[in-house]
């Protein structure tokens, strides 16, 4: 059985560290225009380019997000930008428009085409299309079992596709919509483009009611029969880490996690999970650390037939939170002294864990705490972490790296 490769999003730079630093194979990203996530951070030009040296130098592989919908408008204005990330060293480009995909190989031909999930590619004919098209990976569509998958497979290379790579999403936020082509945004909202343009404003996960049309005020009624409103267009979140083997078997070359719109430590955490599992380790060992970052409850998604709904409770669910990132470390005595940048609050004594690639979770006590006072150049005696990206220096009994997260 092939071993995938482990494809995590980087909305920023700075969740672009932790996928590198956490063992990805390979990162997603998108630069200000063109992307389905135009909320997150996303990269300009110069800091593109600088994501591709540092991707490159963790032996890990760009995929750059192209997967709107285009007009004309975006089709005059792409060649320039093809022609930039084809300098840049960008490995594969992900689309979902035909126009985009003859552009990227006329402008941009060291580039790789990677089909959008957006194409809603469901069987080999579509997928053999595409590959006729210059395509080298698929991103199958969200609603394919585990079973149509392997099936897929096989009709593809009985085919003579045997190089075509099958690309799924394996953990992270669902939308109510095929693949995510969905025109609710647009409508309730009334954006000039829209969710399939980038600008989702997920409606779906409002609270919605049944409301009687001649008298709303009076006869309105949650769906589900309890205090609080039901979410009936708000899926659960997918979750396919004890799973992976039949990923693996169904001829899946690549796990991809959503997440372009979420913070640092969510991308720390799920990559970190899902490449101890990918490397060999129990999934049963690493399951709780999905339970550490902000989620909703997990599904399987449609890969073993129809995916749950939330149940009627859109809080999200997080079971730890991140204090600090490790900036860096030295050895002092019999320990280490760690400096560190802040994130959340924490108490001189608290109980932590560090989080760090390639091994086990492990807790430290908070001691010997100090915050670098700016004012007077000096390291002072501190009794919190408590000041957003300000500095701070403890001591831990073992060795920590760069990035390595620190959290409660």
């Amino acid at each position: 059985m092939k071993k995938m490769r482990l494809l995590a999003p980087a909305g920023g730079m700075e969740q672009l560290e932790m996928a590198l630093h956490y063992g990805a194979d390979e990162v997603y990203l998108a630069g200000h225009e063109w992307g389905m996530r135009a909320r997150s951070r996303n990269f300009s030009r110069e800091e593109l380019a600088r994501a591709v040296q540092m991707a490159h130098a963790a032996g890990a592989a760009v995929h750059l997000t192209l997967n709107i919908l285009m007009v004309e408008d975006d089709l005059d204005r792409l060649p320039d930008y093809l022609r930039f990330i084809d300098q840049i060293g960008v490995e594969a480009a992900i689309v979902a428009d035909l126009g985009a995909m003859s552009l990227l190989h006329e402008y941009a031909p060291h580039v790789e085409l990677h089909v959008s999930t957006q194409a809603s590619v469901m069987n080999a004919r579509a997928a053999e299309a595409y590959a006729r098209l210059g395509a080298t990976r698929v991103v199958l569509a969200r609603e394919l079992t585990v079973a149509q998958i392997g099936a897929l497979r096989r009709q593809l290379d009985a085919d003579g596709f045997k190089d075509l790579e099958l690309e799924v999403f394996a953990h992270g936020s669902m939308c109510m919509a095929v693949s995510g082509r969905c025109l609710l945004s647009s409508e309730l909202v009334g954006l000039e483009r829209g969710a399939n343009f980038g600008a989702c404003t997920q409606p779906c996960r409002w609270n919605w009611t049944l409301v009687e049309e001649e008298q709303p005020d009076k006869r309105r009624m949650p769906v589900e029969q309890d205090e609080r409103f039901s979410y009936i267009l708000s899926s659960n979140d997918l979750e396919m880490l004890d799973h992976l083997d039949d990923l693996a078997a169904a001829g899946v070359d690549s796990i991809k996690l959503e997440g372009r719109a979420k913070g640092a430590f969510y991308t720390a955490m799920v990559t970190n999970a899902y490449r101890h599992v990918l490397d060999g380790e129990p999934a049963a060992d690493w399951m709780g650390e999905l339970e550490t970052t902000s989620h909703r409850p997990f599904s399987n998604g449609f890969f073993y037939g129809n995916p749950t709904q939330n149940p009627g409770d859109v809080d999200y669910l997080r079971e730890r939170l991140m204090v600090a990132s490790v900036e860096s470390c030295q050895p002092e005595g019999e320990g280490f002294l760690v400096e560190v940048l802040c994130r959340n609050k924490a108490e001189l004594g608290d109980e932590l864990e560090a989080v760090c690639p390639g091994r086990p979770v492990r807790s430290l006590r908070l001691e010997g705490l100090e915050h670098w006072d700016e004012e007077t150049e000096s390291w002072e005696s501190a009794t919190t972490i408590s000041r957003a990206m300000e500095r701070y220096r403890l001591r831990a009994p073992f060795s920590l790296e760069k990035l390595d997260i620190l959290r409660k």
